[in-house]
């Protein structure tokens, strides 16, 4: 019987079980997703050996030793079948057991030994015995697997049920997945293009516009028709990215590691690389964006430190603030104008903010009448609150287009949707409906009353430059008049109607003899 994805969930979610007690649970993923993979690619690799015996007529270990024939090599240290055979210094072999995988694989260098199982106080013996026993249950192999696109399912399963148990440190790396699916909607991403996520977590947002891409016909063969670039500054979440990429088959995705702001990675000819669908949920209002500032920050003598000033201390070779420097309290619009300077001409994107940027004065002002001055502002659509695990304040989306269509040009599209959500005791959840009811109102470009309105540049000029959607749309109910002086008749003949209701009683009454 193959294994299915339900199977899959509950069999990798009671592995977290395991480890409780012995860790925090912020870190389960870091270990969990580890062995799974370590299970997935040994599974995998002997299939491949297989099958080769199969087909070629090679020994078995011939197969297992031609690296041509494999996805991933696997070194002997690292084979599954030696590994549950240790008894003690386990963490060790699995350490030496990935190392080992990273070189002899050059696409997962830094990957694997992102996480660390030496550590005997956190991960005794008796534990990982346990953990490599339950993770020996099922074959990982693609011919005992339900369908190809469990092992990913079960990846996004897992990654969303640690954001919830981790709360603040899962919500970090973890965005909605019905948030995803409404930017992508939004964005449209087409065969052919390349989409890049500058703050990628996990890479949902990144996995998500490919199966928008897939879903809309553009595959070659049993490849969907994309190029996947993302960068990410937590190191042990750009492992996890890196075999989310893996699980889900985008191996060539390019994820690099590292501050997006302070130092991009992806560069053509000494220049930012430019793309056609951006799209990301940075750090809400990151504190002290700018690394370099951060460095020789002093303390004086009552233990305070002296802010740097960042207009006069922020300065980026590749001019990605033409519109200004962000204050140290506020990464948001820095995120922004990056994402608008590796954006295509012909180029779409979509960001997650919060509310603050669209109202915000000061440098942040000037910043937004700037962007709105070029015209590239297609769409603000404001959030239900609570649909975050760490924040629960409500989000915006704002979609920026450098080449907008004539019937976009000097306008912009506000989206009203803070109300369209499903309830939920601890966190709300967009439904499918609630997508489609934002897109479908996008694409369709006509107002509807206290959900949906375009607004012409000049009004928002009017508004100096402020693009609080609640200035545009207007959500409040209508006052019921009361006529006074009807409501007291009504209130007389109710009066006069109950008089003649007690008398009858009475009559009723006494004739009962009371």
């Amino acid at each position: 019987m193959k294994l299915t994805l339900d199977t899959l969930e509950t069999w990798l979610w009671d592995s977290a079980d395991l480890l409780r007690g012995h860790t925090d649970s912020s870190d389960f993923k870091n270990y969990i997703f580890g062995l799974l993979f370590l299970k997935r690619a040994n599974d995998q690799f002997l299939e491949e050996a297989n099958n080769a015996v199969t087909n070629e007529g090679i020994s078995l270990e011939e197969a297992l030793e031609d690296e041509d024939l494999h996805d991933f090599f696997i070194p002997k240290e690292a084979y599954w079948s030696e590994l549950t055979k240790k008894t003690e210094n386990i963490g060790v072999a699995l350490d030496k057991a990935f190392a080992g995988i990273e070189e002899n694989n050059e696409q997962l260098q830094g990957v694997m030994t992102a996480v660390h199982f030496g550590d005997t106080e956190k991960l005794p013996d008796d534990l990982l015995a346990r953990l490599l026993q339950h993770f020996n249950k099922y074959s990982l192999a693609n011919a005992d697997l339900d369908n190809p696109d469990i092992l990913g399912n079960s990846y996004e399963y897992l990654i969303r049920e640690f954001a919830g148990d981790a709360g603040k440190a899962g919500g970090e790396f973890y965005t909605p997945k019905e948030v995803v699916q409404l930017v992508v909607g939004l964005i449209k991403p087409q065969a052919g293009n390349s989409v890049y996520d500058p703050t990628c977590g996990s890479g949902g947002m990144l996995i998500d516009s490919a199966h928008y891409i897939k879903s809309n016909g553009g595959t070659v063969g049993k490849h969907i028709n994309v190029s996947l670039y993302g960068q990410e500054r937590n190191l042990g979440t750009w492992a996890i990215a890196m075999i989310n990429m893996i699980v889900h088959g985008f191996k060539d995705s390019d994820i690099r590691k590292g501050d997006t702001l302070a130092s991009p990675k992806h560069e053509e000819n000494s220049e930012l690389m430019t793309f056609d669908r951006v799209i990301a949920n940075p750090p809400f209002s990151l504190k002290k964006w700018w690394a370099p500032a951060e460095i020789d920050v002093k303390v004086d003598e009552n233990g305070k430190e002296t802010t740097p000033k960042y207009n006069d201390v922020v300065s980026d070779e590749y001019g990605r603030f033409k519109y200004g420097i962000p204050p140290r309290g506020y990464g948001d619009l820095a995120f922004v104008q990056h994402m608008i300077s590796v954006l295509k001409n012909d180029g779409r994107m979509g960001v997650v903010l919060p509310h603050g940027i669209l109202f915000r004065g000061g440098t942040e002002g000037k910043i937004r009448k700037g962007i709105l001055n070029d015209d590239i502002i297609e769409a603000i659509v404001g959030l239900p609150e609570k649909l975050f695990y760490n924040t629960g304040i409500p989000a915006s989306i704002i979609i920026i287009n450098k080449s907008k269509p004539s019937n976009f040009k000097n306008k912009v599209v506000f989206i009203d949707a803070s109300s369209e959500y499903k309830n939920g005791k601890n966190q709300n959840t967009l439904t499918p409906e609630n997508i489609s009811k934002v897109i479908d109102a996008y694409d369709g470009l006509e107002t509807i009353d206290k959900f949906m309105r375009v607004v012409d540049m000049s009004e928002i000029e009017e508004n100096d430059f402020n693009l609080n959607i609640s200035r545009y749309i207007d959500t409040s109910e209508d006052e019921i008049i009361i006529d006074i002086q009807a409501t007291r008749e009504d209130i007389s003949a109710l009066e006069s109607k109950e008089k003649e209701i007690d008398s009858k009683l009475n009559g009723y009454l006494k004739s009962l003899g009371f």
